[in-house]
């Protein structure tokens, strides 16, 4: 079978990067003092290129410049003495006490004390009868003040030697502070000067200085206000980098508008079906959604289509008559999940629908095994199967389409980039539709999806009714617990989510395990089911198999049933250490429940006292159950390094960009980077030349890998 593949950009595919920016991509090695060992430490910490120190913005001041008296001089806080050294007080030899030299000014005495000391190195830096310049905390010993280890010592003739000002950076176990200091500064060293790429009546009113300029600052901070996210130069290489974020995605956009695609434009016989057998209406907002869809894939270019929708919403029926409008061209599609549990629902919710349409749906997992996988794919390959479901299962080399039209992917973030080349190469430009049920703020969605045409489903189905969510503290446990027992003598189902595995001695958190035991002993022990991350597969799917059949009264689980577990019989959803959890978490468990048509609750035990941002967290859990709404306030709450979390693979990190604190100027580097398009579409005139420099500083590069997994 022929192997299709999605064009790369040329004009991307030309930006080779530029020769000045080779001495910032090199390895942090050929910076002064740093071997293989410190190498590994920077780059644990910032990255392993030189570039990546430049980008690494300073988390911290040390700020030197308070220069007391003696007698003045506070406990506990950097400052700087001016001292004459008086005498050295070395301990006898044999014995392992300290080595001290008294000092002196016009009010008053300090000691300054050393552990281990080599007295000739003492003696050489600190000569009796000199003036010096020591910098460090003081400290009370017996009423009198003393200095231990002071941070510096300097000669008053030499004020170089030690600066006012210190830039502290994100450091890693064993790197030190001094050591990813001198990196950093040599970094800064090597910017080169670069052409200006930003606009300059742009730079004049907003009083921004140039790229160099701007960086130097980043990295010599004097005072507090320079590392403020709002500072000028800040802003300035903020700007920076989402204007390289956003000239990217457009590029790739712009890409694959000129590669055509396929036009996809069926009869309607087989969504008329598919409609009938419906047991309800589709709400306005999957009508509007299906327009955009089916618009799409009737356009001669590829459609590329993010489809949010809340949890509940109704996404799923979207996606089914989108497959069955590819089916009534005589074409198959393909809808790819995350988890086997999650394919398997997806199947038991569509099958009874393809049947009424009378088209082929199978499963594809990794249960599938020798004889019948071979007869699935057989039928596969010879185009018997309309509608593949399945997991990763599906873009295995083997696994061969006769006519791929339509590629659906639920929970997109859960995937990767060549998980989805990987899928999308088994058709001639098949149109893609990925799903997310996690809102994602405006914001957010377009330094991500920002080359992805976006339907939002803001409606739920008629009928669902809203989940009563109340917080409650930790120490009305017991009473939760006999609440939970006589639901589950009713025949009712609940979640019981906790943080953690196992008990920590560093968190005070009650264990999954642990609430596991608790609760077999107050509920029966057949009747209470555990599942986590670390559990295999199969395991985790045996569980929740056995909870979604009805066998199990109660799920205790981490956060691994976030997404992907329709269990329609469970109303109780509980959350334990709930102020633990970040609103779009909170929001995702909660959807768990009410999918049926009974009444559903949702309990938020914390522990307190809350701090300020967990009791506006909850708070706005209780207000609303708009998942669009709670996204952009989880936003505001912790900002956007939080709100993206370590599984939300299909979001960039960025470096001096912070999207809670820098949405408008996000907002006007997509307009430019419209408009530099428009202008300069293959960015050949001068300030185009600059921006192809932007892009590779910031590994923009890229882009042209992305293209083919749209």
């Amino acid at each position: 079978m022929e192997k299709w593949k999605t064009p790369v950009n040329s004009a991307m595919q030309s930006l080779m990067r530029p020769a000045i920016l080779n001495p910032l991509f090199a390895d942090v090695t050929v910076l002064a003092g740093v071997g293989p060992k410190i190498a590994a430490l920077i780059a644990r910490a910032a990255g392993p290129r030189i570039v990546d120190l430049l980008l690494t913005a300073p988390a911290g001041l040390v700020d030197r410049s308070f220069r007391p008296k003696i007698a003045d001089a506070p406990m506990g806080r950097i400052l700087t003495l001016d001292i004459t050294v008086d005498r050295h007080d070395a301990p006898p030899k044999g014995r392992r006490l300290p080595y001290k030299v008294i000092c002196s000014d016009e009010t008053g005495y300090v000691t300054l004390v050393f552990f281990h000391a080599r007295a000739d190195y003492l003696k050489k830096t600190l000569p009796e009868g000199a003036r010096r310049l020591v910098s460090g905390k003081i400290e009370d010993f017996n009423g009198a003040r003393q200095m231990a280890h002071p941070d510096y010592i300097a000669d008053p003739d030499k004020p170089g030697d030690m600066p006012e000002f210190e830039p502290v950076y994100p450091l890693t176990a064993g790197l030190s502070a001094a050591v990813m200091r001198k990196a950093a500064a040599q970094a800064v060293a090597r910017a080169p000067d670069l052409a200006e790429w930003q606009d300059e009546s742009w730079l004049k009113a907003r009083g921004w200085s140039g790229w160099k300029t701007a960086m130097q600052a980043l990295h010599g901070p004097r005072d507090q206000s320079a590392l403020s996210l709002l500072s000028p130069d800040r802003q300035r290489l903020a700007y920076d980098e989402l204007l390289a974020n956003q000239l990217a995605l457009m590029l790739i956009r712009k890409a694959r508008i000129k590669s055509r695609g396929r036009a996809i434009n069926g009869d309607g016989r087989l969504l008329a079906k598919a409609k009938k057998a419906l047991p309800f209406s589709l709400t306005d907002a999957q009508k509007d959604a299906l327009g955009d869809v089916f618009a799409d894939m009737r356009a001669p270019e590829r459609m590329v289509r993010l489809l949010q929708g809340d949890v509940g919403s109704g996404k799923t029926i979207v996606a089914l008559f989108a497959m069955l409008a590819a089916v009534e061209t005589s074409a198959q599609a393909a809808l790819m999940a995350p988890t086997e549990i999650l394919a398997r629902q997806h199947l038991e919710t569509l099958a009874p629908l393809a049947a009424a349409a009378g088209i082929s749906m199978e499963i594809l997992t990794g249960r599938d095994k020798s004889a019948a996988r071979a007869e699935k794919l057989a039928r596969l390959g010879a185009g018997e199967i309309d509608i593949l479901i399945g997991t990763h299962a599906l873009f295995q080399e083997e696994v061969a389409f006769r006519n791929l039209a339509l590629v659906v992917i639920d929970e997109q973030h859960r995937f990767g980039v060549r998980q989805r080349i990987a899928l999308t190469q088994k058709g001639p430009k098949p149109d893609l539709l990925v799903m997310t049920a996690t809102p994602i703020p405006r914001t957010l969605s377009l330094t991500a999806y920002g080359d992805m045409d976006h339907s939002r489903i803001t409606e739920k189905p008629p009928g669902r009714k809203p989940v009563d969510t109340r917080t409650v503290p930790m120490s009305r446990i017991d009473e939760i617990i006999a609440g939970l027992n006589r639901a589950a003598a009713k025949g009712e189902q609940a979640y019981w989510v906790c943080p953690l595995v196992e008990e920590s001695e560093l968190l005070d958190l009650t264990a999954a395990e642990e609430r596991f035991e608790s609760l077999k002993a107050a509920i029966g022990g057949e009747r209470v089911g555990l599942v986590h991350g670390r559990m295999s597969g199969p395991e985790k799917d045996a569980v929740m198999e056995r909870f979604y059949r009805g066998e199990l009264a109660v799920l205790i689980a981490t956060t691994v049933i976030e997404v992907g577990v329709n269990a329609p019989n469970a109303t109780i959803m509980i959350i334990e250490h709930a102020e633990r959890f970040g609103l779009a978490q909170l929001h995702q468990l909660r959807g768990r429940v009410g999918r049926g048509d009974k009444k559903s609750s949702c309990i938020l035990l914390y522990k307190p006292p809350l701090g300020e941002t967990a009791t506006a967290r909850l708070k706005v859990l209780r207000d609303t159950e708009d998942g669009f709404v709670i996204a952009e306030e989880d936003l505001r709450l912790r900002g956007a390094g939080d709100v993206l979390g370590a599984a939300q693979s299909g979001f960039p990190r960025f470096r001096l960009a912070d999207i809670a604190v820098h949405g408008e100027l996000l907002a006007a580097a997509r307009d430019d980077a419209k408009l530099i398009l428009e202008r300069d579409a293959e960015l050949k005139s001068p300030r185009g030349e600059a921006l192809k420099t932007l892009l590779y500083l910031f590994s923009r590069d890229d882009a042209a890998k992305l293209l083919s997994a749209g």
